[in-house]
């Protein structure tokens, strides 16, 4: 009886390990906060200076604002674009300006503009604007999302249904702590407007350029 015991009680064992395993199987094809976040696809920013962000972009969130980034992934649009607005305790903004933005060259290298998926546009987008995660930046327009994005220095419920979450940084948001908390200052330049060339300041821009080297699609 005593052994009999032992071996109900080891298969007992094994089955409820299997069980847990299942479940933690299973778990990463759910939902999670109510978001799916399935069928993600994996992404490696990498900086100037070496730093490295590792991130997520959820396709059944915001399937054309991620369909979007990746095709701008695939023609290396990202690659010398910097950071150009960076707040701490907010977020930093970046994929829209290069270099030469410092010599006041304020003409975006923004594309194509898309459909902003977030829900007071209309869209169901539940994907909340918590530390880490990426989101479409945008004007007053709700459809002018193109290429400008941000990431998420800190939580910002007021940003939920205002813009289109689409991602999440999984690896070195110390990196996105460091460029957050770095110094900033402000810097005039020109941009063009209806045929008019006017000058512009813009406010809480990194001293010392933050820049984007590549930004990937990794298995």
């Amino acid at each position: 009886m005593k052994n009999r015991r032992i071996i109900m009680n080891s298969i007992l064992s094994i089955f409820l390990a299997m069980t847990m395993f299942a479940g933690a199987g299973c778990a990463s094809d759910k939902k999670t906060d109510g978001v799916d976040k399935s069928d993600a696809i994996q992404i490696k920013i990498v900086l100037e200076d070496g730093a490295e962000m590792k991130g997520e972009l959820y396709p059944n969130v915001a399937p054309k604002s991620v369909e979007n980034f990746v095709n701008l992934i695939e023609q290396d649009f990202f690659d010398g674009t910097i950071f150009h607005r960076c707040i701490e305790g907010f977020m930093i903004q970046g994929g829209g300006f290069e270099r030469d933005f410092y010599d006041g060259n304020f003409e975006s290298k923004e594309t194509a503009t898309i459909e902003g998926e977030f829900t007071d546009n209309g869209f169901k987008n539940d994907l909340k604007h918590t530390r880490g995660v990426l989101s479409m930046a945008r004007t007053s327009q709700p459809n002018s999302a193109s290429s400008q994005f941000f990431i998420m220095h800190q939580d910002s419920p007021h940003l939920d249904g205002q813009y289109a979450a689409f991602g999440a940084i999984t690896e070195g948001l110390d990196v996105v702590d460091k460029i957050a908390t770095g110094a900033t200052t402000a810097i005039e330049g020109k941009i063009t407007f209806q045929g008019e060339e006017y000058t512009q300041q813009m406010t809480d821009v990194p001293v010392e350029p933050v820049v984007i080297k590549t930004i990937d699609i990794i298995e």
